[in-house]
C-alpha cells in the first residue's frame, strides 16, 4: 500500500510511504508505483498515533453517581469515589471502559497508560482491566499501572494487595505518597514501591505531590531511589504539582538530582488546574509543575488527560488536543516552535514516558501505526482544532 503526498511531522515537503504487511518499508519522495493499493493524503499532516500518557480508566464516566464533587478539590474527589467503588461489578466497569477506550480511538489515540485503583481488598478493578487489555488489544495498547488511591502504608493491607495487583500482571507499580498520613509513610511508601517495581522488573508511575504544598517532596525521594536502583527512564513521576510552588531555592538543586535520576514527569493541565490552588483566595496558582524548566533540562515531559468526566474532572472526550491546547496557555509555551512541536507532548515524549519507543514511530521497519490530520503542520491544526481525518493501526485503517 502507498501513501501519497503527506507532511510527515511538520516537514516542509511532501513525501510518501509504503505499507508492506504492518511495517513501514520506505520513505521518501515521489516513491514509485509498484501496482498496490494508494492512497492519496492530499497534502495532509501525517503523525504517530496519540498516546494517552495519564488516564484512570476505572473511574471514567462517574461524574455525580451518586454524588458531584461540589469543591472541585482533590481530596472530595476521592471521597467520592470510596463510595462509588461500593456500587462496582464487573459489568459496569467494562462498560464504562469500553466507552472510554472508543472515544479515545476517533481521536487518534492507539495507547493508554492507565492507573487502577488497587486499594480494593478483591481487586476488581484491576482483574476486570486485565482482561479488557486483552479483550481490546486490536484497537488499543492499553498500559496497567496498580495505583494505590487511598495509599499503600495507609490503607489496611496495602502492600499486600499492591504487591498482589503486580503478580496479577500489571505493567507498572503506583504510589501516593502525598496522600500518606505522615512523611514517615510518604517515604516507606515510594521505597516499597520503587523496590517492588525493581523485584518484579515493572515500569513505575507515581503520583507524585498532587497538592500546592511547597513542603510536599516526594519527588526527591522519587528521584533518589530511581537513581539508587538503577530504574532511571522506568520511573515516572505524574502531576508533581508541588513544584509549582517549590521555592527557586530548593528548585535549583532538585534539578541536579532529576537530571541524575532521568525520570519521567507527565503534566495534566486540563485537571490539575481544575484542582489546584483551591485553598487560595488571589493570586491563585495554576498548579501545574514546571514543565518548560524540566523541557530545557532536557528532561522529558509529557501530558495526559488524567480523568474523563469523573469525581475529579466534570468533563473530557479523550480529545488529547484539548490538553495540549490548554497546557501551552498555562505553562506560557506560546512561541511559534512551541506550538508547533507541542505534539510531541503526546507522541515521542509519551513514548519515552511508556517506554515504547523501540516500536513506535513513522519510521522504516516500525509498525505502520500513524494518524492523518486535516491539516498541514501541528500549528496549524492545533489553532483551527483539525479533525483526525484517518487513524492506521498496523497498516488498517480503524
Amino acid at each position: 500500500m502507498l501513501f501519497k503526498n503527506a507532511y510527515i511531522e511538520n516537514s516542509s515537503h511532501l513525501q510518501d510511504i509504503r505499507v508492506h504487511n504492518g511495517i513501514f518499508k520506505e520513505i521518501g519522495e515521489l516513491l514509485p508505483h509498484e501496482g498496490e493499493e494508494v492512497t492519496d493524503l492530499g497534502g495532509r499532516l501525517v503523525l504517530p498515533p496519540f498516546i494517552e500518557s495519564h488516564v484512570h480508566l476505572d473511574t471514567c464516566l462517574t461524574a455525580g453517581d451518586p454524588v458531584w464533587n461540589m469543591s472541585g478539590t482533590l481530596f472530595e474527589g476521592i471521597e467520592c469515589w470510596s463510595r462509588r467503588k461500593e456500587k462496582l461489578d464487573e459489568a459496569d466497569i467494562r462498560e464504562r471502559v469500553k466507552k472510554a477506550v472508543s472515544m479515545y480511538a476517533s481521536h487518534g489515540v492507539q495507547f493508554i497508560r492507565t492507573h487502577v485503583d488497587v486499594t480494593d481488598p478483591a481487586l476488581l478493578a484491576m482483574k476486570t482491566m486485565i482482561s479488557l487489555k486483552e479483550e481490546l488489544h486490536d484497537v488499543m495498547d492499553i498500559q496497567i499501572v496498580a495505583f494505590p488511591q487511598e495509599g499503600i502504608c495507609s490503607f489496611p493491607k496495602g502492600k499486600e494487595l499492591l504487591k498482589e495487583a503486580v503478580e496479577m500482571g500489571a505493567d507498572a507499580v503506583g504510589a501516593i505518597p502525598h496522600f500518606e498520613f505522615t512523611r514517615e509513610y510518604s517515604v516507606e511508601s515510594v521505597d516499597y514501591a520503587l523496590k517492588l517495581a525493581a523485584e518484579y522488573d515493572r515500569l513505575v508511575d507515581v503520583h507524585c505531590d498532587e497538592i500546592d504544598d511547597e513542603a510536599s517532596r516526594g519527588l526527591e525521594t522519587v528521584a533518589a531511589r530511581a537513581l539508587e536502583l538503577g530504574l532511571f527512564d522506568k520511573v515516572t513521576a505524574s502531576h508533581t504539582t508541588a513544584m509549582h510552588s517549590y521555592n527557586n531555592a530548593y528548585v535549583l538543586k532538585l534539578m541536579r538530582l532529576l537530571k541524575m535520576s532521568r525520570i519521567n514527569f507527565v503534566a495534566n493541565p486540563l485537571v490539575n488546574t481544575h484542582l489546584q490552588g483551591r485553598a487560595d483566595t488571589y493570586p491563585k496558582r495554576r498548579g501545574v509543575t514546571r514543565v518548560k524548566e524540566l523541557m530545557q533540562a532536557g528532561i522529558n515531559v509529557s501530558f495526559g488527560h488524567d480523568d474523563i468526566f469523573d469525581p475529579w474532572y466534570p468533563l473530557g472526550n479523550g480529545n488529547l488536543r484539548d490538553v495540549v491546547f490548554m497546557g501551552l496557555h498555562v505553562c506560557q509555551m506560546m512561541g511559534y516552535d512551541d506550538i508547533m512541536n507541542s505534539y510531541r507532548f503526546i507522541t515521542h515524549n509519551a513514548a519515552k514516558t511508556l517506554h515504547i519507543t523501540d516500536r513506535y514511530g513513522v519510521e522504516k521497519d516500525k509498525p505502520a501505526s500513524f494518524v492523518v490530520m486535516d491539516a498541514k503542520d501541528y500549528y496549524d491544526a492545533l489553532n483551527r482544532n483539525a479533525t483526525v481525518f484517518a487513524s492506521y493501526r498496523n497498516g488498517l485503517k480503524m
